[in-house]
């Protein structure tokens, strides 16, 4: 981090802002509004006219001749690394073949985990670069990037390894997330408990141990893992001090959101089948919903997330990629905002808060991300924009004009 007085001062100024602070009214907005920047840090961010002679003094300034400025866009979860793509499985599907057919021969979930342990890290990263880069051609600054496509430990470190490296190799910051509690590997035969004894004695403490994980996630469903299995390997991460995350009533009620309330997780995401007492849960808990209408629309579901109840209890909403080979081959949080607001009816301003500030809230990273304030990281995106609907409202339309990281 870089708030060295001496580092030079930059002013973007003449801009419409849209700050997401907490607490203020719709987006926050000012009109003609500045930003001063000093190293990677936000130290004003308001109207004009209210900007201390001290920070006007500066050869580094731009005028943004009345363009809108959000704070930089998070992508809160997303399997981006992975190897290969299911688009023959998606063929199939739109053929008429069941999950359960393409399961039986060879696809699904257990493709991908073959695919991921037969590539290398160099080889995950050059796969997963351009999935990245299109994220970031539309504003993206902050990205979740989970593993659970290795299921092992070896491949398990491979993915989080390479997440790690594309942190390094483009201007982004990663969050990191241990989904060891995805799937059962095909050597477990069939064996949960077993394996989740592996998740929690070797991979997770070796992981955690190499500083690959910044939080643990899991997948609470009945093809999956059981909320008494997902328990072991939360009590687990907790006992290493690492925050928690949960997919959560995805194809059933399992009651995964009131789970990941009772441990304060983070954030519970997909939540198709959350009742509202969950939908309380993780209000009062302060555990984020976060909704992922790209696989929603992807795999053709039709039961909506609880949104009325969400909203009732005034629980906190983010929106989300979930970018991944077999159920939302999605790399646009443009196009996810419009889906959130076509499929589950979203307004155009829980659509930006989900993408800013509640994502951040996802990650933990409220403190540093998600919104226009002082002391907050330099992050934002600059929009040819005339109204912030039109990020919402268009499709396949990017209005990116500048995309600024740390100050940068």
């Amino acid at each position: 981090m870089n708030r060295d007085s001496d580092s030079p001062l930059r002013l973007w100024r003449n801009a419409r802002l849209a700050t997401l602070r907490a607490g203020a009214p719709g987006l926050g907005s000012v009109e003609h509004g500045a930003i001063a920047v000093q190293g990677d840090r936000i130290v004003f961010a308001g109207a004009e006219r209210e900007l201390p002679e001290a920070l006007r003094r500066t050869e580094h300034a731009t005028d943004c001749e009345g363009r809108w400025i959000t704070p930089g866009l998070v992508d809160c979860h997303t399997h981006l690394v992975h190897a290969g793509n299911r688009a023959r499985e998606f063929e199939l599907r739109l053929q008429g073949a069941s999950y359960e057919e393409i399961a039986r021969a060879g696809g699904g979930i257990a493709s991908s985990v073959a695919a991921l342990r037969a590539a290398s890290v160099d080889e995950l990263v050059r796969q997963s670069l351009p999935r990245l880069d299109a994220l970031i051609a539309e504003g993206l600054t902050t990205i979740e990037i989970k593993s659970g496509y290795g299921l092992a430990l070896e491949h398990e470190r491979k993915a989080l390894q390479a997440a790690r490296r594309l942190g390094e190799e483009r201007p982004v910051t990663v969050h990191t997330s241990f989904l060891g509690a995805h799937a059962l590997p095909p050597e477990a035969g069939g064996d949960k408990d077993a394996y989740i004894d592996l998740v929690v004695r070797e991979m997770l403490p070796a992981l955690a141990a190499e500083g690959l994980v910044d939080s643990v996630d899991g997948f609470c469903e009945g093809i999956a893992f059981s909320p008494a299995q997902i328990g072991r390997v939360f009590q687990a991460a907790r006992a290493l001090g690492l925050p928690l995350r949960l997919h959560a009533d995805q194809l059933s009620n399992l009651r995964g959101a009131a789970l990941a309330a009772s441990f304060s997780a983070l954030s519970a995401d997909h939540l198709e089948w959350t009742d509202e007492a969950g939908a309380a849960a993780l209000a009062q808990a302060g555990t984020v919903a976060v909704l992922l209408p790209g696989a929603y629309y992807f795999l053709r579901e039709t039961r909506l997330p609880p949104i009325a109840a969400l909203r009732e209890h005034r629980a906190r909403i983010a929106i989300a990629t979930d970018n991944n080979p077999g159920s939302s081959p999605l790399t646009s949080l443009l196009l996810a905002m419009n889906m959130a607001a076509t499929l589950f009816r979203l307004s155009v301003d829980e659509c930006i808060a989900g993408v800013t500030r509640e994502a951040a809230r996802a990650l933990g990273l409220q403190n540093e991300a998600g919104t226009l304030e002082p002391g907050r990281w330099a992050d934002f995106a600059i929009w040819d924009i005339d109204h912030p609907a039109e990020l919402v409202y268009r499709i396949g339309f990017n209005p990116l004009h500048t995309r600024i990281r740390k100050g940068l």
